[in-house]
């Protein structure tokens, strides 16, 4: 019986295991063994070794800035944008007459297309007639002109705050595992003398170690593929101010044609995203009891 349903399982996962190898390790050969060739469109790869990683570490500074904006999104996408998802939630646990609709309302940003999100950011803050510099000119100021997305002042920050806030899809993890939790455990706590404020510290908090720390690698790495809304509101401008890792891969690979160039970044953010993930495997204990 053990036997004939290996044999079952074997049969069902040949067709997965074979559309992995051919969409994703091939290309992921390719990528490595491209990484380390001259190679552009028109012409065929040709073997230099590591002149492309030590030209990244050594000699592109733009390499250096997309790799520092990447990283402190990352880390402000597994930090603050989870802690907003994580509070909501709790607060949505609640269940106050309003939670339903305001779970529904706040999940419109991320069911909205990367690219729409842009162009909504880009009529808000555009400098002539975006909402926000109305406001600021209905207060006095009749000649404010802000160019949020084209000043090195304020571009950082004004693509960062496109996606930041909106952490639906942790609060909606988080409520899905709250629910999980036995009511009982709450109950007792009560009864005990305990306010919500230590229930939600020292209880419920501590359950969702699991969660909490498979949202920071959702949303750390959801930042190693971020393209689309930079793409619409700055294109990594001004100069190279808001350009990240994959902006730069393809500005690399499609506006400068070197492929062989591109593809060692290519390697360097896989092998980031993967330490990233590692890093938090471990720090959260992820797939461990909760004691």
């Amino acid at each position: 019986m053990v036997r004939k349903n290996r044999r079952y399982i074997t049969l069902f996962l040949v067709p997965t295991v074979a559309l992995f190898i051919v969409v994703y390790a091939v290309s992921l050969v390719i990528l490595f063994g491209t990484s380390f060739t001259e190679w552009s469109a028109g012409r065929k790869p040709i073997f230099i070794g590591l002149a492309n990683y030590i030209e990244l570490f050594t000699d592109d500074s733009n390499f250096r800035k997309s790799f520092l904006n990447t990283v402190i999104w990352v880390f402000l996408q597994s930090t603050i944008h989870v802690a907003i998802g994580t509070v909501f939630a709790i607060i949505l646990n609640l269940k106050e007459f309003y939670w339903k609709f305001a779970r529904t309302v706040y999940m419109f940003p991320n069911i909205i297309s990367g690219a729409a999100v842009g162009m909504l950011f880009l009529c808000l803050l555009n400098p002539d007639f975006g909402a926000v510099n109305s406001i600021v000119r209905s207060f006095g100021n009749a000649d404010y002109a802000q160019n949020w997305f084209m000043d090195y002042a304020t571009a950082f920050l004004s693509v960062t705050m496109t996606w930041l806030p909106y952490a639906a899809v942790v609060t909606i993890l988080i409520l899905a595992e709250i629910a999980a939790i036995p009511e009982s455990l709450f109950e007792s706590a009560r009864i005990d003398g305990a306010s919500e404020m230590k229930i939600n510290l020292y209880i419920l908090i501590p359950m969702l170690r699991n969660i909490i720390g498979t949202c920071v690698i959702l949303a750390g790495t959801s930042m190693l593929q971020k393209m689309d809304i930079i793409m619409m509101t700055t294109g990594g401008g001004p100069g190279n101010e808001t350009m990240n890792l994959p902006i730069y891969i393809y500005k690399t690979a499609l506006m400068d044609n070197n492929f062989g160039y591109s593809n060692s970044v290519g390697v360097f953010l896989i092998g980031f995203g993967l330490i990233f993930v590692l890093l938090c495997r471990n720090l959260f204990r992820i797939g461990s009891s909760h004691n």
